[in-house]
């Protein structure tokens, strides 16, 4: 099956009223385990690469292992997203190396540190989309900075993470601006701030509406029910994880994530996308250290990675069955870019359009 675009993807979900995981991947196993898991369940897939992500296996790897991928598993659509591009460069090679979907984070300057004023954001982001459009591509905006509501700091994972600290208007992200953000770049996706961060560290407590703000998301959705929006650094960081790392000789602090149960709420406010990351990273992690434990004579990599693998598949596999996207893999039919390029082209798929009709 040819790649899916990201578009194409999240219509169908909100159509179904359902979310779609975002898998980090790095290598091969990575992409293995989440197939296995989509297979199982019949569930459509976005497997996205940041920017370290391509440094470290490289384009051409990637290209070649996603599609290797789809021709594995013909009945399930897959999206390639590069995640949190830092300028109209990094998208646009992405774009140029096979991928459906990328995303300009606009939010931060090409320094990946410091937070960009609005009118930055807009313009960055509206020529990425202009260019990705006339392909087929799609594009995912960011708006407001991700970082943490109790110490309105930001972690950095992957190179990306604002610097110093931030106001909560910074943390959370504007209804009135994300209107205008949307008609003005005509972004397909819209990531928001809503207390959410990078990394394991998200939360000193069980997040409640003070440090997770939930109503950020409905109030959006309200002005903008045809947008797509996205919930970054949503990793639910699980206690069952926590427990094998510390019980297999690591020293993770205890910490808390974003509730499955507060992200299903996301998605029936509108939410279609949802990253995660450090999850999958603590699940390989968790397996890799109790071989290492169980079997300190062990040396041969697969019999670290096959329980790892085992082990990041089982939690995708909730992931898609949790967020209702279990199902709806083998019913898609996938439009070719080319077409969606077209129908870019002809405004069918521009937000202004769907505004007024709306109206």
């Amino acid at each position: 099956m040819a790649l899916i675009t990201l578009r194409q993807l999240l219509d169908d979900a909100a159509d179904r009223n359902y979310g779609v995981p975002a898998f980090n991947i790095n290598n091969m196993e990575q992409g293995l385990a989440i197939m296995k898991a989509a297979r199982s369940c019949d569930a459509p897939v976005i497997l996205q690469a940041s920017r370290g992500a391509r440094s470290y296996a490289g384009d051409i790897m990637l290209r070649h292992m996603v599609e290797a991928l789809a021709e594995m598993n013909p009945d399930i659509p897959v999206c390639l997203h590069q995640d949190h591009g830092n300028n109209e460069a990094t998208c646009l090679s992405a774009i140029r190396h096979g991928f459906t979907s990328v995303m300009m984070d606009g939010s931060l300057e090409a320094d990946m540190k410091t937070p960009a004023s609005y009118d930055y954001n807009v313009a960055i982001t509206a020529r990425v989309a202009d260019a990705a459009h006339a392909v087929g591509a799609s594009v995912e905006g960011e708006l407001g900075v991700l970082g943490s509501l109790e110490t309105g700091e930001a972690a950095a994972e992957d190179g990306s993470g604002a610097e110093g600290t931030l106001s909560h208007d910074q943390l959370l992200t504007d209804p009135d601006q994300a209107v205008d953000f949307v008609m003005k770049t005509r972004c397909d996706a819209l990531a928001i701030a809503c207390g959410t961060s990078h990394g394991a560290y998200k939360f000193s407590r069980k997040p409640d509406g003070e440090i997770l703000a939930m109503s950020t998301i409905e109030a959006i959705h309200e002005k903008l029910p045809s947008t797509h929006l996205v919930m970054h650094g949503s990793s639910s960081v699980p206690q069952y994880l926590q427990d094998l790392i510390n019980a297999s000789g690591g020293d993770m602090p205890q910490t808390w994530g974003v509730p499955v149960e507060e992200i299903e709420r996301g998605i029936a406010m509108g939410v279609r996308k949802v990253n995660i990351d450090t999850d999958c990273r603590m699940a390989m992690t968790g397996q890799f250290r109790k071989v290492a434990m169980d079997k300190p004579k062990e040396f041969d990599p697969r019999k670290f990675l096959i329980p790892a693998m085992k082990e990041l598949e089982d939690l995708c596999r909730d992931r898609f069955e949790r967020f209702g996207t279990a199902g709806n893999a083998s019913r898609i039919k996938v439009i070719p870019m080319d077409e969606m390029a077209a129908r870019y082209a002809s405004g069918v798929l521009d937000p202004r359009i769907s505004a007024a009709v709306a109206a």
